[in-house]
């Protein structure tokens, strides 16, 4: 019984002091605020959306599904503004 409560402490602390360290690279590493919007706006919201629709991320092709029929849609009301 110690044993097993030994391994499952020892685990514990591994995965305490694992998250511990990515905390910390990850407030440490960060790019400078410009950095981060300067990358931000290097893509328009259509591009990264077509770009994660593309992707393997589970749900990723809803994305394109909805740009899909955002356009048909799109499509669809400008047509109807020209005739009349």
């Amino acid at each position: 019984m110690t044993k097993a409560l030994s391994a499952i402490s020892y685990r514990l602390s591994a995965v305490a002091a694992t998250c511990g360290v990515v905390l910390v690279i990850g407030a440490c590493g960060g790019k400078s605020d410009e950095a981060r919007k300067a990358a931000a706006d290097s893509l328009s919201e259509r591009q990264r959306d077509s770009i994660l629709a593309k992707s393997r991320i589970p749900g990723a092709s809803a994305v394109g599904r909805a740009m899909t029929a955002a356009d048909s849609t799109s499509a669809r009301v400008q047509a109807s503004d020209t005739v009349q």
